[in-house]
Order: structure tokens, then sequence, then C-alpha cells
């Protein structure tokens, strides 16, 4: 046997997993392997629909005669009907059966969008409702299909399951950009552009019909779970400090990104009739400026999911030039909100003057900013039981919802018309939507500290999780858990001091930067 010696605990490599390599691969299953595809897709549908508003919203601006406050409603009355069906929905998927939950969701959501393409110009009210009862829809599915992939998979290979769940974000936000405004210039009618999703849904709604099986809850971890009620859910989500960090710093993100998608195709049209000298740009072009930013959402999307799960998979194991960290996951979600700051901010700042150094900068951002959509719910999955994930899903995407996308489109189009006035001009109108866009690319700053603040916590929480699941912590003899260097060390002592905590615990004793 090999004789290595080491200097030191920090010295020492990582320990790995303790559930074997071999077993974890015996897993995969063609079962499972549809199961993900048949998720992937449904959830790609969803953003489709969601983002082909988006796609045709200068007709629906025609069509119902709404200025930039209005448009921004819609978004915000859908997502205020997901906001409060997705606590509902959760609560149902941890106790009942989640396939059935996901397949009258899917149904409720096919009627309400097909509902929608039929009203007339007077029933504005009547189409933003129908337009929440689709958030309905999409609440029953989102809350609990990150949950099957959870209790399908382990460790890294969760990990790669949720990046190809989430690629649905960029692409289907993208195809929706593309395919809402494409339909909409051949058909000529907005209602086209938004009428071909529920169509393929009901191919997918069969699929999950047929094909689908649940899992059992927690049964790759090989859990022992309890019952709870919700209030004793509630309680046990205020202790998990990594949850509710990340649940901040995701929702920073996603107003920005909510309001990108939402007000991006409109600035450009606008930054077009700038640099072309007109107020009025030909309905071609702004199919054309969609079809771009669809291209480069779906595009940037991919590369940034990819991009931010294999870098910190690779830093979890210490491949590369990385050391081993389990805080890898919030370090790396950190690092894409900040490089999207900049990005964005130049991407704002010359859509005037250049068009395609807009674009370039606004991939740039986008990429960045998805870096932290699969890893975020991963952290998620590995800090809250099997039992309480969907619940847990359910609260994040309703804080996300709520002071994220739902809020940002109607916040930013309030600011662009208070600054724009009476003003119709391109010029006026980019200038006013560019001032207002400053806040979601500020928003993200916050994006950074919470996630830099998790790293604190991810370690111990990890570990709790796993003793309410009654298994071994692979983590808990781990090296990283065990080392400080002088610095922490010195760092720790100081706050022990000022707490006045002594030798007490304290979540900062469990971990070492």
């Amino acid at each position: 046997m090999e004789d290595t010696n080491y200097d030191d605990l920090e010295d020492l490599p990582l320990v790995r997993p303790s559930i074997p390599e071999v077993e974890i691969e015996e897993r995969v299953t063609r079962k499972k392997v549809f199961a993900v595809a048949i998720l992937l897709s449904v959830n790609l549908l969803n953003y489709v629909d969601r983002f082909t508003i988006a796609g045709v919203l200068g007709r629906l601006q025609d069509y119902f005669y709404m200025n930039d406050k209005e448009a921004g409603i819609l978004q915000t009355v859908f997502i205020v009907f997901y906001m409060v069906f997705a606590p509902i929905c959760g609560y149902l998927g941890d106790r009942y059966n989640r396939k059935m939950i996901m397949i009258t969701g899917l149904t409720i959501w096919i009627v309400a969008v097909i509902l929608s393409t039929f009203v007339g110009r007077e029933q504005f009210y009547l189409f933003a409702f129908l337009r929440g009862v689709v958030g309905i829809g999409e609440a029953s599915y989102s809350t609990v299909a990150p949950t099957i992939i959870g209790d399908m998979f382990y460790g890294s290979l969760r990990s790669t399951a949720l990046m190809v769940f989430y690629f649905a974000i960029p692409v289907g936000s993208g195809l929706g950009f593309i395919g809402g405004s494409s339909i909409a210039l051949w058909t000529g009618s907005w209602q086209w552009g938004v009428r071909f999703t529920p169509f393929v849904g009901l191919i997918f709604l069969i699929l999950i019909i047929l094909g689908l099986e649940e899992p059992a809850r927690g049964q790759v971890e090989h859990a022992e779970i309890e019952p709870s009620t919700m209030l004793e859910d509630l309680k046990y989500f205020a202790k998990v400090r990594t949850y509710q960090l990340t649940t901040l710093g995701f929702t920073s993100v996603v107003f920005c990104t909510g309001s990108a998608s939402w007000w991006t195709p409109q600035m450009m049209t606008f930054a077009y009739g700038i640099q072309h000298n007109l107020d009025d740009v030909p309905k071609d072009e702004v199919t054309h400026i969609s079809v771009t930013f669809g291209v480069i959402t779906c595009c940037a999307g991919i590369i940034g999911i990819i991009a931010g799960s294999t870098i910190a998979q690779a830093w979890r194991e210490g491949k590369w030039c990385f050391r081993s960290s389990h805080r890898a996951d919030p370090y790396v979600c950190a690092g894409g909100s900040l490089l999207a700051v900049p990005f964005l901010y130049i991407a704002l700042l010359v859509g005037s003057h250049s068009l395609n150094a807009a674009w370039i900068f606004m991939f740039l951002a986008v990429t960045s900013m998805c870096f932290n959509f699969a890893i975020n719910m991963d952290i998620l999955m590995y800090v809250i039981v099997p039992n309480r994930r969907a619940t847990a899903t359910a609260i994040q995407s309703l804080f996300s919802h709520l002071f994220g996308d739902a809020s940002s489109p109607y916040i930013i189009g309030f600011i662009s018309d208070s600054i724009r006035g009476d003003r119709t001009t391109s010029l006026a109108r980019y200038y006013a939507l560019q001032y207002a866009m400053f806040l979601p690319n500020a928003v993200l700053i916050i994006s950074i500290g919470c996630y830099l603040w998790a790293t604190f916590y991810v370690v111990n929480d990890h570990h709790r999780a796993k003793e309410d699941m009654h298994v071994e912590d692979e983590w808990s003899s781990d090296v990283e858990t065990l080392a400080s260097n002088s610095n922490y060390k010195r760092f720790r002592s100081m706050i022990d001091a000022c707490l006045d905590t002594g030798h007490h615990y304290h979540p900062c004793n469990t971990f070492s930067v």
C-alpha cells in the first residue's frame, strides 16, 4: 500500500459520497430517462407558452389598446394566480399522487390557453383572467416535477438530470419569442401565435397518462420520512438558513430575468427606430428582433446552465483548477450574478448606438444569469428532506415570482411610463425603458450577497437534512467540514467573542473557507 503523508488536514482528499458509483449507475433505467424527457418537454412547453405573449406583445398592445403598464399587468396576473396555487399544489405534492396533480394542472392549462385566444378587443380583463388561469396549470406542474426527478436520482446524476430539466427555461423562453412572433407574422394574427402550444400539450398529456411512473418519496436516498403538517413544514423551513438565502438570491435573479425577457424585445425595437429615424418600426423588423432575442435566449441559456452546473460539479469534485468544496454550488451562483451585472449594464448603454453590440452583451448577461437555475434546485434537494421538497419548491416559486417576475414587468413598465410621459417617439420610449432597466441590474447585487452568505450554512444544513432522513451523511467525516485554516479561526473567534457564544454551538463552527 502506498504511503502518503499529509502535513495538514486541508491536504487530505475529500471523502466521496457513501453510495457506491455502481449502485448509482444501475438506477439509470429507460423508464427514468423517459420520465426526465417527458418532464423536460412539458416544462419546455410551459415556458414556450409563457413567452409567446412577450413575442406578440406589440400586436397585443395594438389589439387591446394597451400602454406599457397594462402590458406589464398581463405577466403580473399570470404570476399572481401561479403564486396563489403553487403552495396548494406543493402541499398536495408532498402528500398525494404527483402524477394526478400534473395531469389535472396540464388539462387546466390547455383549456385556458385555447379559450384566451377567442376573446374580443373589448375583453382585455377576460384575457388577463384566462392568462391567470394558465398560471394554475403551470403551478401544479412546476412544483412537483423537480421533486419527482429528485426521487429518481442521487448526487451528480441528480445534478445532471436537473440541469437537463432546466434547459426548458432558456430554450422554452427563446422558442416562445420565435414561435409566437413568427406564427403571428405568417398568419397575420396574434391568436395563432398563442394557440399552437396547447395542441402540442395534448400529446404530452397523453404521454404522462400512459407512460410516466411516479417514484416513492425519498426512495433513492433510502430515507425514513415521517408525515408532517403544513405548520410543521413552515417551522422546518424557518430553520434552514441555506434555503432562505438561496431563495432570496434566486428571487433577485428572477426579478432581473423576468423584466429583461419581457421588455428587451421592445427596447431593441425602439433602438432600431432611433438608428433608422422611425417611430413606427415595420412589423417584419419587430418579428426579426423578437426572433433574434429568442435565439440569444436559447443559446445563452443552454450554455449558461451547462457551464454553471459543470463548473459547480468540477469544483465539488476538485477537478480542473479547483480545490474540492461542498460550498461550490452557492459560490458558482454568486459568480454568475457577479458576471451578469456589468454585461447587462453595457448592453443597456450601447443599444441605441449598435444593436449588434447590445446583442453580444445581452448574450453574455443571459448566459451568466442562467448559471444558477439548475444549481439552485440542486441545493434545495440536498438541504430539504424528501417529504417537504414539493412544498419547499412551491414556497420558493411563490416568493421568487411574487418579488421577481410577477412584479418586475409591471414595475419596469410603470417607471418607463412615468419617465416617458406623453412622448411616443422611439427615442423617448427607448431611454425610458433603459433607465427603468437599471433597477433590475442593481437588484442582481442582492443575489451575489445572498449566495455568498449561504456558503456559511450549506454544509450544516446538509448534515441536518441527512439526520432528519435517518441516513448517513457522506460529508460528516469530510475533511472540509473538519478542517479550518488560520484566517478562518481568527474570524470565528472574533464572531464568538462578539456574540459571547464561547464554545457553544454556532453555525460557523462547522465551516471553513
